[in-house]
C-alpha cells in the first residue's frame, strides 16, 4: 500500500517496448531513462542494473511480465499507453505496493467510431464490395443483397466507456439496444440481459467492448455464437481472449453465424488461417485507437502518469480497484 503523502522517486525509468516517438523523447528528455527492447542483453542489464529501476513504461499489449517484475525489486508504477492493463498481474503489483496506471477516455472516441463503422461494414458487405470492384467482378444486378442496420437489436457485451459511446452512436440508427455487464446501470434507458447469452439471443448484432483479462476469457462461447445464430452477426474491438476464438472460427466456416468484424485476436499479429478467404468476415489490424489525433493523446496522458509519479510519487489515472465479489 502506498502511504499517505508519497514522495518524489528518484531511480531509473525503464522502457520496456517501441513507444510512439513523441512519447519517447518525452521520456528521453525529463528522466533517465532506459530503453531494454534495445539492450544488447537485456537479462544482463536487468541482473545489473534492475535495482535501480524505479517506474516502467509498457504497451497495453507488452505489460510487464512476472519475471521482469521479479527483477525490479525498487519498482514503484507500471504505466500503460493503452486503456487495457490484462498483460500486467495488477494483483501481483498491488501485493508489492506497485501502482498500475492506463490510459483510458482518451482512446474512446476513435475505438467506439470504429466499432459502428466496422458494424457498418460487416452487415453492408462495404468491404467486400470494394474487393468486388476491385477484381472486376461487377456486372449489373451482380453483387449480393445486403443486411440492413438501421432498426436492427444490437447487443453491447460490456457497458464501460467504450460500450456507452458505441451505443451513443447507435442510437442514430433507431436501434433496439441491450446490454450486459457486470451489473445492471441505472442510468442508461437500454435493456439489461442477464448474462452474455440471453444477450446474444435477444439481438441481431452482438458488439464486444468488454475489458479483456481472465475474469472475461471465452466469455463469447460456443453457447453464446449458437444463441446468436446464422443470420446474427458479431464485432469485436475489446480484446481477442473474450471470445472462444477456435468456436467463432468454426461458426463462420460453418454458417454458425452469419458474419463478423474483428479488430483483435488472441495470437496478435497471427490471424486463424480459415478467415481470410471469408468474404463475411471483415479483418482489422488492431487499429481501433489507430489515430494520430489518440495515440498522441494517449501518449501524452501516459507521459504525465509517470512524470506525476516521478515528482510526487501518484499517478494520474491509476486502473480501478477490482469490484467486490
Amino acid at each position: 500500500m502506498t502511504s499517505s503523502s508519497p514522495a518524489p522517486r528518484e531511480g531509473t525509468v525503464l522502457q520496456v517496448c517501441p513507444l510512439p516517438a513523441s512519447l519517447e523523447s518525452a521520456l528521453a528528455a525529463h528522466h533517465r531513462t532506459v530503453r531494454l527492447n534495445e539492450q544488447t542483453d537485456p537479462a544482463a542489464y536487468l541482473r545489473d542494473h534492475g535495482d535501480e529501476v524505479v517506474a516502467v513504461v509498457t504497451r497495453a499489449r507488452t505489460g510487464v511480465s512476472h519475471d521482469l517484475m521479479d527483477a525490479l525489486p525498487r519498482l514503484g508504477a507500471i504505466v500503460n499507453f493503452g486503456v487495457g492493463y490484462e498483460t500486467t498481474d495488477v494483483a501481483r503489483a498491488r501485493a508489492r505496493g506497485i501502482q498500475v496506471s492506463n490510459t483510458p477516455d482518451v482512446l474512446t472516441d476513435c475505438v467506439a467510431d470504429l466499432a459502428v463503422g466496422a458494424l457498418i461494414d460487416v452487415m453492408r458487405r462495404l468491404s467486400a464490395a470494394d474487393r468486388y470492384v476491385r477484381r472486376g467482378d461487377w456486372v449489373p444486378g451482380g453483387f449480393p443483397l445486403t443486411t440492413k442496420v438501421s432498426g436492427k437489436r444490437i447487443g453491447i457485451l460490456g457497458l464501460g466507456r467504450i460500450g456507452r459511446a458505441i451505443a451513443r452512436r447507435l442510437e442514430g440508427f433507431d436501434v433496439e439496444l441491450s446490454y450486459h455487464s457486470r451489473t445492471a446501470a441505472d442510468d442508461v434507458p437500454y435493456r439489461y440481459a442477464d448474462s452474455p447469452h440471453a444477450l446474444a439471443a435477444g439481438a441481431d448484432v452482438l458488439v464486444v467492448a468488454a475489458a479483456g483479462g481472465v475474469g472475461t476469457r471465452g466469455l463469447v462461447s460456443a453457447d453464446v455464437l449458437e444463441a446468436l445464430g446464422p443470420d446474427g452477426y458479431l464485432v469485436n474491438i475489446a480484446r481477442g481472449s473474450v471470445i472462444d476464438e477456435p468456436a467463432l472460427v468454426d461458426a463462420l466456416v460453418k454458417g454458425g453465424i452469419a458474419g463478423a468484424a474483428l479488430d483483435v485476436f488472441v495470437d496478435e499479429p497471427r490471424v486463424p488461417a480459415a478467415l481470410p478467404a471469408l468474404d463475411n468476415v471483415v479483418l482489422l489490424p488492431h487499429i481501433a485507437s489507430g489515430t494520430h489525433e489518440t495515440r498522441e493523446a494517449m501518449g501524452e496522458l501516459a507521459f504525465r502518469n509517470l512524470h506525476r509519479f516521478m515528482t510526487e510519487g501518484t499517478l494520474v489515472t491509476p486502473v480501478p480497484e477490482p469490484p467486490a465479489a
